[in-house]
């Protein structure tokens, strides 16, 4: 059995090494053949620096490396000087060490190719490199993190963007040296604008959100299924279910990435963690920084209905800079959302968010909670015995749950809309670890909450000021039941009083 290559990024080591690697090859060789200049944004922990990686081995002409993958017999391999650059290196606490430290970059990017760098000035000394190497052939410049220290400053305006004229001026050296270059691959978590960074370089085909490229990074559900076989095998017999169960379970809490609202992939840090550890765990959420999400949720008061309510199209990804950017817009960039489906007005394409997963739903849910509704830890407790009480199929013991945590929010906290208690009572039950989904849509209309569990389906409809009557009957009357015919069903009406700020009338019927 392969081993897992768990935080392994160099292609050689993988290959080598005798682990797993799944071939992303085919997408390689079709860039390789049909242009020059590219950038590719993804979430971290998605594979860009292994791509990189594989990359800088085809450019240098290891054939052998790649003797049972797609590109193999495509290529005419042949070794090309190669400028590598991981931009995550560069010092960001201030401007000056800044410069300095991409001078280094690519001093010590000469020292490896054994040409010396005289200039001191990083846009000089970028440049001088491009034209030594270009006496040994054409040049292929690979950059990984490229907009790192504009991240590292997204809370503050004024040194994100002293960053970016900097990484700007830097850049634009690849467009003035051309005629030198072979091939360009550039990386990043987010996408960038037409006034940003590479405002200069504009010849640069950004494929973040073609089609055609949708599932270059990430496992697709057949690549896991072929290339994780023994794994699953070996898994499933050790947690006591079914291959289909656990790929089933798997699945749901790590699959739903998607970059073109079609086609979706597996995020491939918690994939590799789960069958190392061969347990559900939200392993990529917490790979993560918590606290500065945190202080972003809490900054911007976010509740989950800011996140979805709007589609989005593929200009507001690249309409504002990153520190500007809307949150929903801000949070798909960074893979806390993604596009699962489209809305097509005309010929133009609009594309829907939501979280991807279990993982993504769970994690951030508690996040939110935790941020914007000043929740003690007694009750914050309290949600995970919520998850306990739809095991047991307990529905009026969840809702009394639901109840008393509501209670604990403080009073000031509190907003009069029918959209903020959907949004509160989604978060709480999706903090509790359940598959839970906000404005389900049947034929007939929304559902405002779908909650499944063991092979069963809670429908919820929420009122403001009304009854509990009116809302069941808002589920029969538009029969939102009828699409889940295969599982036992419950419907429930509640109703919220606003002066009471909390639930004070459920009603409970099973289909």
């Amino acid at each position: 059995m392969k081993k897992l290559p768990i935080g392994i990024q160099d292609y050689k080591e993988i290959i080598e090494g005798n682990y797993i690697y799944v071939d992303k090859t085919k997408y390689i060789f079709d860039l390789i053949d049909n242009g020059k200049y590219y950038f590719l944004s993804r979430p971290r922990r998605f594979g860009k620096s292994l791509t990189i990686s594989t990359l800088y081995y085809i450019f240098k002409g290891e054939k052998e490396l790649f003797k049972d993958t797609y590109i193999y017999d495509k290529l005419n391999f042949k070794e090309y000087p190669i400028i590598r650059l991981n931009i995550l290196l560069a010092a960001t606490d201030n401007e000056e060490r800044f410069k300095k430290s991409l001078t280094n970059l690519i001093k010590q990017e000469g020292q490896r190719n054994n040409v010396e760098i005289l200039e001191e000035d990083y846009k000089f000394a970028f440049d001088e490199l491009i034209i030594k190497l270009s006496k040994k052939g054409k040049v292929v410049i690979l950059v990984d993190e490229y907009e790192k220290p504009i991240l590292d400053n997204i809370n503050n305006k004024e040194k994100a963007e002293k960053y970016r004229e900097i990484l700007r001026d830097f850049y634009v050296t690849i467009k003035s040296r051309d005629e030198y270059i072979k091939f360009v691959f550039i990386t990043g978590i987010t996408k960038f604008t037409k006034t940003g960074v590479f405002s200069a370089l504009n010849n640069l085909n950004d494929i973040s959100l073609n089609r055609k490229y949708s599932q270059m990074l990430g496992y697709t559900q057949e690549e896991l299924e072929y290339y994780f076989n023994e794994h699953v095998e070996e898994t499933a017999k050790e947690m006591g279910i079914s291959k289909e169960e656990l790929l089933k379970e798997i699945k749901t809490y790590y699959n739903g990435f998607s970059f073109d609202g079609e086609r979706f992939v597996y995020n491939p840090f918690s994939v590799l963690r789960f069958f190392d550890e061969r347990k559900f765990q939200n392993y990529w959420f917490e790979s993560g920084s918590p606290s500065f999400i945190y202080e972003y949720v809490k900054g911007r008061k976010i509740e989950y209905e800011d996140l979805v309510k709007y589609t989005v199209d593929s200009l507001d990804f690249t309409t504002r800079e990153i520190e500007d950017a809307n949150a929903n817009i801000f949070f798909a960039q960074a893979g806390y959302l993604t596009f699962k489906g489209i809305k097509k007005y005309g010929i133009t394409e609009k594309y829907i968010l939501d979280y991807p997963n279990l993982e993504v739903k769970n994690s951030f849910s508690k996040l939110i909670l935790e941020a914007n509704y000043s929740l003690n830890e007694e009750t914050y407790e309290k949600i995970y015995e919520i998850y306990e009480l739809v095991e047991e199929n307990n529905i009026e013991g969840l809702i009394e749950e639901i109840k008393r945590i509501i209670s604990a929010i403080p009073y000031n906290l509190h907003q009069n809309r029918e959209s903020y208690y959907h949004s509160l009572i989604y978060t709480i039950l999706a903090s509790a670890g359940l598959n839970v989904t906000a404005e389900e849509l049947t034929n007939l209309g929304r559902i405002d909450l779908v909650l499944e569990h063991n092979d069963k389906i809670y429908l919820f409809e929420i009122k403001l000021d009304k009854s509990a009557k009116e809302a069941i009957e808002q589920i029969k009357e538009k029969k939102y039941y009828e699409k889940y015919k295969n599982y036992e069903v419950y419907i429930i009406g509640v109703n919220i009083n606003s002066e009471k700020r909390n639930i004070d009338e459920y009603i409970i019927e099973k289909i």
